[in-house]
């Protein structure tokens, strides 16, 4: 049986790599099953999510194996996998779903109901999120395979275009349910609030579904040079606390037809309270700002508990949102985890066809295993990059 080495979880601020347990086909209870398969891990991603857990902003428990980003090559299966094979290369949904609840015959697989004893939806090595071992260590296993995971067609093309396949397992579709939830259409314009990878993912998504202008708002210089750099309008969040008049200097008027929250819970005010954590301030300024009756998309991740918030109510997970105006406006709110099984097969045609360089938009950055605590780090300052952790030097060598 081969080694395994993945990134835990140690407390507030520490991540470390360690030995592991090799993965078995058991399923979080200990019950053994057969549908399953275990992976050799070619990419996995660092994520704004892991972060949240990371800071202590979570519930998350010290021990944990981080990692719901995962793209890998079969090595075994279970017996009642049928229609995938050893050496196949896929892309693994971070939502774990079992394909024959209610919600997942509606395409609604973040929210399965068969996969997490405390609530409905599972993801891999995320807090309350059913126990599913993370994937960000050389081996892991993933569950109901035939339903979940995506087979590449071509190998060596899909080897080729590693850096931006490996996307397609959450920041991609999340981005893109974020655009696509909040009505963008061929036309519209587009504000986008945040961009680290999930809102550059969001920004792209956009602009291929046929907006006819795209900004991009944070208080990070080294990230909006970024996103002016790969073609999107960058909004400085320091510059007034009134984002309508930012937005109107930009397109000549205050409001867009349609607006996408990549931020999520750990926001900061706008102009001079910039640096003044407020949980709400992403929600209620996109209702400021976005057209009556017209949708806003909330990819970013709001939580049940925050133990780390100064904020007593949001410590509970309630926000101090001003929804009248968003009921006045007639407004569409879309929020949850991403069902991305529901995307995924659209968007890696896109990739394949040379339609989504995603890779280049959200600056994928390729480290080793053994450098993910550094990657934890600077992405936790702030760097304009999404790390993309290469266990078996696959991406490497490809590149």
């Amino acid at each position: 049986m081969a080694n395994n080495h993945g990134v835990v979880f140690l407390g507030p601020g520490k991540v470390e790599v360690q030995s592991i347990d090799y993965p078995k086909f058991v399923n979080p209870a200990g019950k053994s099953i057969e549908h399953g398969v275990i992976l050799k891990v070619v990419s996995t991603n660092i994520c704004g999510s892991d972060q949240h857990m990371v800071r202590g902003r979570t519930t998350a428990p010290k021990g944990l194996v981080l990692g719901h980003e995962i793209t890998g090559e079969i090595i075994e299966k279970g017996k009642d996998v049928e229609y995938l094979n050893i050496g196949d290369l896929v892309t693994v949904p971070f939502n774990v779903a079992c394909g024959r609840c209610r919600t997942c015959r509606e395409q609604a697989t973040g929210v399965c109901l068969n996969v997490n004893s405390s609530r409905a939806g599972g993801a891999y090595g995320y807090v309350d999120m059913g126990g599913w071992v993370g994937g960000q260590a050389e081996f892991v296993m993933v569950p109901y395979a035939d339903f979940n995971l995506i087979k590449f067609p071509d190998k060596e093309k899909a080897l080729a275009k590693i850096a931006d396949l490996t996307m397609l397992s959450d920041i991609l579709p999340t981005g893109f349910h974020g655009a696509v939830t909040a009505g963008v259409g061929v036309g519209s314009t587009v504000y986008v609030a945040g961009a680290g990878p999930v809102g550059l993912a969001a920004a792209a998504s956009a602009r291929i579904l046929g907006a006819a202008v795209v900004m991009i708002g944070d208080m990070n210089t080294e990230r909006l040079a970024h996103a002016k750099s790969v073609g999107f309008e960058p909004i400085d969040l320091k510059k007034s606390d009134k984002l309508e008049e930012l937005i109107e200097a930009v397109i000549g008027v205050p409001e867009v037809d349609a607006s996408v929250d990549a931020v999520g819970f750990e926001a900061k005010g706008h102009g001079q309270q910039h640096e003044t954590e407020a949980p709400a301030t992403v929600l209620n300024s996109l209702m400021a700002i976005t057209r009556a009756a017209g949708g806003i998309g909330i990819p970013g991740l709001y939580v049940t508990e925050d133990p780390g918030s100064k904020d007593e109510a949001a410590q509970q997970g309630n926000l101090k949102m001003r929804l009248g105006l968003g009921w006045a406006k007639s407004h569409r709110f879309y929020t949850g985890q991403t069902p991305v099984l529901k995307y995924n097969r659209a968007l890696m045609q896109a990739i394949l066809h040379d339609r989504l360089p995603i890779a280049k938009i959200v600056n994928a950055t390729i480290i080793p295993l053994n450098q993910a605590p550094q990657g934890y780090t600077d992405f936790d300052h702030g760097a304009a990059k999404k790390f993309v952790l290469d266990p078996h030097g696959v991406l490497k060598k490809a590149a």
